[in-house]
């Protein structure tokens, strides 16, 4: 035997990837806990902008551009709100995930939660950057990567 495949098979090459001690959550739970806040959090804005303060969606349409900002921004302080409590929205919780710091392992401070939405927004716009999950092996979204979280199964 060649002194290099038994020093190799005293020594197997060690893997790249870390063992965490928990696991990233799959895309389509996460999606499914997407669809769960979207119907629990901003529907229920959506309608409040939409027939009480602009009367109807033409009015809406009229003010676009003030219109989503006065849906984005309560539907970021809830959810945020939600995040910075508990780690869990309530998709987030009817699926049993939660949202972590990547470094440290615990909840997520409030600039790390502030980062991800406003990255969330512009890869939302984007839509590319919504899909760069299901091409990463560690299924990590553009947004969890620069904020450092990373949305886990409890």
């Amino acid at each position: 035997m060649r002194w290099r495949t038994a020093k190799k098979a005293l020594h197997p090459k060690e893997s790249k990837e870390t063992l965490l001690p928990y696991t990233i959550a799959p895309f389509l739970q996460r999606l499914k806990a997407f669809v769960v806040d979207s119907f629990m959090l901003l529907m229920p804005i959506l309608y409040i902008v939409f027939y009480i303060i602009y009367g109807s969606r033409e009015g809406f349409a009229e003010h676009i551009l003030q219109g989503w900002l006065l849906i984005l921004i309560p539907y970021g302080m809830i959810t945020l709100a939600f995040l910075k409590r508990s780690g869990q929205t309530p998709g987030y919780k009817a699926y049993d995930l939660k949202l972590i710091d990547l470094k440290m392992g615990q909840m997520a401070s409030l600039g790390q939660l502030i980062v991800r939405y406003s990255v969330l927004l512009l890869t939302a716009i984007t839509i590319i950057g919504l899909f760069i999950p299901l091409l990463r092996k560690d299924k990590l979204a553009l947004y969890d990567i620069l904020s450092q979280t990373a949305p886990i199964c409890k």
